[in-house]
């Protein structure tokens, strides 16, 4: 039986898509972007893209979520 080796890039986009259904809820969403020198890029999209609490969302909800899983990571930047 083969078994597949998850990379970081796969897990990240994992975690994505299990928050991505919270952010519609609150008429936005996430779009991952790119994984490079262990920097997450995505990009905030619908209510969250004009929102106050959007640092708070990317810091405190995304960023932390992947760090818990992907220890690796650095960061989580928004691009605008």
């Amino acid at each position: 039986m083969l078994v597949m080796k998850m990379t970081s890039e796969d897990k990240i986009k994992e975690i994505i898509n299990k928050l991505r259904p919270y952010l519609i809820g609150d008429g936005g969403n996430v779009e991952f972007i790119k994984y490079e020198n262990n920097i997450v890029y995505i990009k905030m999209l619908g209510a969250c893209a004009g929102c106050a609490l959007i640092d708070y969302t990317l810091k405190d909800g995304i960023e932390q979520a992947i760090k818990e899983e992907v220890p690796e990571v650095k960061e989580v930047i928004n691009i605008t």
